[in-house]
């Protein structure tokens, strides 16, 4: 595993960025580590800017880290803010989706910006899904 992870603290939130290599066993190691922050920290609105290098991960591969991912996660986040620097959106949209449907509040974002904006309006006490659409805050049907 060859990833570096940094957390800066924000009055509201842990804004994670990692860099490495993409890799199935950085994304869970990753994910442990962002957790343990948060505990450490006592916050559990993240926003995590992802900028590994590499092979995109395929569909089936993304669908089982989510889905075991999701075990581990559900009721620990309140909200999960995510941005892929070297995204490919649909992917990310799937992998949101798979998230969302195993309860897990979190939603994908094209920018830093948009995920700030996102964590900024999601109350600190929703225990339903916010859907925010990239560059709009309003909910979708």
């Amino acid at each position: 595993m060859s990833y570096e992870l940094n957390f800066d603290r924000r009055p509201d939130y842990i804004h994670a960025i990692v860099t490495g290599q993409n890799t199935a066993e950085t994304v869970v190691q990753y994910m442990t580590d962002i957790q343990s922050e948060c505990e450490k920290q006592d916050c559990y609105r993240v926003l995590i800017e992802e900028k590994l290098d590499g092979p995109r991960l395929g569909e089936m591969e993304v669908f089982n880290l989510v889905s075991k991912g999701s075990s581990t996660a559900l009721g620990f986040f309140e909200a999960l803010a995510y941005v892929d620097e070297n995204q490919q959106f649909a992917m990310s949209k799937f992998a949101e989706t798979v998230a969302v449907n195993r309860g897990i509040p979190i939603a994908m974002f094209s920018s830093v910006a948009d995920a700030k904006n996102w964590l900024k309006h999601r109350p600190e006490d929703a225990d339903d899904q916010k859907f925010f659409i990239d560059g709009d805050d309003s909910d979708r049907d």
